[in-house]
């Protein structure tokens, strides 16, 4: 008797859910969280329960028109996932404080032809032909299919087969990916970068004899190389079974020596036949001819100039009297100022494990009136000085701290759209959407050199220093281009009037297919041979300067054009992983930011936290390399930790869209300084403990821009 009540009492219904408008057909528990319970319905929404209590936690609003079928929980990334009758994969975020937010929505059918095109290509020259949709594999008078149900999620361990750089939170350990059963095949889906990892059709297999799926199952093993498919027929009343060797499957689709060799540190010396030689034997001979005029003067000046032996010389003979002004005291005040300076808290050592910028630390107006400000950079050795770029054609540079009066650059008849510091923090690189080029002296507060139309064919996109202030590198039209200059730095007041700045092109390169170049980037603060460009058919191609052509493409980069590469850089302050170096980022409207490995040229982290479908929004690494900064269209600036796929701060303060953001490479103290800037009547900027950001759109009715 006492059996059979436990019995009962084993089989008894625990809580009862009801919420739901239509039939449940998915449900599972939390992994971290037993007492949670999650399902789907085919109201097209999920709910989040407390069984304990039979409560309802959360109610999602309406997600799409078609019934949610398919469910799965990921305990590494605190993800659910969920798939639709239409193809759409839906991830939210589980992590406490993030309110069950929404990380990304994917399209399975855009997913699985990008990556058709990707496998095409091989990771090299992308052929015109490879821009239109793929139909590999389909015979004539086939379809592409119309919509992927999403059938079954199911989990999929690929550490072992999927390398991911050991660096700043990245690793294969902790990258999640999941089985897509549908009703064409069979998809592997990484939930890191929310890019597909491999691809098999049914029709592909000529003796299966299930090509539409009505049902699908997936098991796997962690660390086992087999997987178990199980399909039923949606015309039929056949059940098959497949076994499949996962990383046969994996390493047939994917290009793993697109970058294998390449590195952001140089492993080679400077060639002779290098376009980055080109100083080495110009400057390398030094003209005799001043040394023997030096000569000349001094042999004179210890003669007599009265040679009658009754005359005594006027004096000058004699040895001048230097015994009247003793530079010992202020070799002290040099030599403290020097102690000063370099126990200064600009001269502590970056902390790496900072927090990011959170708190507002000042705000400044940039300008009256309708101005934007388009870019923001700090200054990239000391970073003592900030230079903001604005739509009113004026360059400013302020001291880091806001304080005092900026200093003002005009001659721009456009917009600034870039600008740029040197390494020595001397000199200031600007180019503008009137098509000129221009080099500002901060210390004289005056325009050196300047390029218009007449050197250059088409207008620059981008232009910075590069090769430690060595080069000008800049984009024109479809080619890359090395400018060599030369800055006479003479004080003599009176030949000022006589221009001896000059600057000559000693290399150009084009890019593959000459599609024009939307953004480029280059290491400046220590040599390096490799550029970085992204082009106008949504390519990104790595250029060897060194060598003198192009090493890598990898194409299909965004769903867009690229309007900014940025890298890890980090600063004098800060000492990384040599490997850090070689990550960077890119990011495209309506796209988010994709996060790459140079080494695989493979797209590591994909954010999409923050909304930015029009207008570019800029974005920038911190020195740490830990963080990734963005602006965004609804008036904040976000971070993300590069350990996660999902924002963790968003900073508000902001009137209009956040364009800009910077972090200061020396913090003060032991806090990170950032700057964001926004559209608005009157541009702003604003700076936190932390980050910098800048003024995108002009509004009237706006008073200032506010800063993270």
């Amino acid at each position: 008797m006492n059996a059979d009540r436990k019995c009962f009492k084993s089989r008894s219904i625990l809580a009862e859910l009801e919420g739901h408008r239509g039939h449940v057909t998915a449900a599972e528990f939390c992994p971290w969280q037993t007492h949670i319970i999650i399902s789907v319905s085919e109201d097209r929404s999920f709910k989040v329960w407390d069984h304990h209590v039979g409560s309802l936690i959360y109610n999602s609003p309406v997600l799409t028109a078609f019934p949610l079928l398919s469910l799965l929980i990921d305990a590494k990334s605190r993800q659910l996932v969920t798939g639709c009758a239409n193809g759409q994969l839906w991830i939210f975020s589980l992590v406490e404080g993030h309110h069950f937010r929404c990380v990304t929505r994917v399209s399975l059918k855009k997913k699985s032809e990008s990556f058709s095109r990707r496998v095409e290509s091989r990771l090299c020259c992308l052929p015109e032909e490879s821009q239109h949709p793929c139909t590999h594999g389909l015979e004539k008078g086939d379809e592409v299919e119309a919509s992927l149900p999403v059938l079954g999620l199911a989990p999929c361990d690929l550490s072992a087969i999927v390398s991911a750089p050991c660096v700043c939170g990245l690793s294969s350990e902790t990258t999640s990916c999941l089985w897509i059963g549908s009703s064409a095949g069979l998809f592997i889906f990484n939930l890191a970068n929310f890019e597909l990892e491999a691809v098999l059709h049914y029709r592909d297999f000529r003796s299966l004899s299930i090509h539409v799926a009505g049902s699908c199952a997936v098991m796997s093993k962690a660390n086992d190389d087999k997987a178990i498919c199980l399909l039923t027929s949606l015309f039929g009343r056949k059940i098959v079974m497949l076994e499949i060797r996962v990383a046969a499957l994996v390493r047939s689709q994917q290009g793993h020596d697109a970058g294998r060799h390449l590195s952001v540190l140089p492993r080679t010396c400077v060639g002779p036949t290098s376009p980055l030689c080109f100083t080495t034997a110009k400057e390398s001979k030094t003209p005799p001819a001043p040394q023997r005029q030096s000569a000349g003067r001094s042999t004179v000046k210890d003669q007599p100039l009265v040679f009658h032996t009754k005359v005594r010389s006027s004096g000058y003979a004699s040895a001048p009297h230097v015994t009247m002004f003793s530079p010992k005291a202020n070799t002290r005040k040099r030599g403290d100022h020097s102690s000063r300076c370099r126990d200064g808290p600009r001269s502590k050592e970056y902390p790496l494990e900072s927090s990011p910028p959170t708190k507002l630390y000042k705000q400044r107006v940039l300008a009256h009136g309708p101005a934007a400000a388009h870019c923001v950079q700090y200054s990239a050795g000391d970073g003592q000085w900030l230079a903001c770029g604005l739509a009113n054609h004026l360059l400013l540079a302020f001291r880091a701290d806001l304080s005092g009066t900026p200093t003002v650059f005009s001659g721009h008849d456009g917009a600034v759209s870039t600008v740029c510091w040197s390494h020595d923090s001397r000199w200031l690189l600007s180019a503008s959407q009137d098509g000129t080029l221009r080099l500002w002296s901060l210390r004289r507060a005056e325009l050196a050199l300047c390029l218009g139309k007449d050197v250059f064919s088409k207008p620059v996109r981008s232009a910075q220093f590069y090769y430690v202030d060595t080069f000008v590198l800049l984009s024109s039209g479809p080619e890359l281009q090395l400018l060599k200059y030369h800055i006479d730095t003479c004080k003599d007041e009176i030949q000022r009037y006589k221009q001896k700045n000059r600057c000559k092109r000693v290399f150009r390169l084009p890019t593959t297919g000459r599609t024009e170049i939307t953004s480029l980037s280059a290491v400046n603060d220590f040599y390096s041979y490799l550029v970085l460009t992204a082009g106008r058919n949504r390519t990104l191609e790595v250029f060897d300067l060194n060598a003198g052509r192009s090493a890598a493409m990898t194409v299909e980069v965004h769903s867009r054009p690229v309007h900014q590469i940025c890298q890890n850089k980090g600063s004098s302050f800060t000492t990384q992983q040599h490997e850090a170096y070689n990550l960077f980022a890119t990011t495209a409207s309506g796209d988010g930011i994709k996060l790459w490995d140079l080494r695989t040229l493979r797209c590591e982290r994909l954010f999409e936290g923050h909304p930015n479908h029009g207008y570019p929004c800029g974005i920038a690494f911190s020195p740490c390399g830990r963080y990734v900064a963005s602006g965004a269209e609804d008036r904040h600036a976000y971070m993300y930790d590069l350990g996660s796929s999902t924002f963790s701060h968003r900073l508000a303060g902001h009137t209009d869209t956040v364009t800009s953001v910077a972090f200061s490479p020396a913090a003060p103290q032991v806090d990170a300084v950032g700057v964001t800037a926004d559209w608005q009547q009157d541009a702003g900027i604003l700076v936190n403990h932390g980050g910098i950001s800048a003024p995108s759109r002009m509004r009237s009715g706006c008073d200032h821009a506010v800063a993270c």
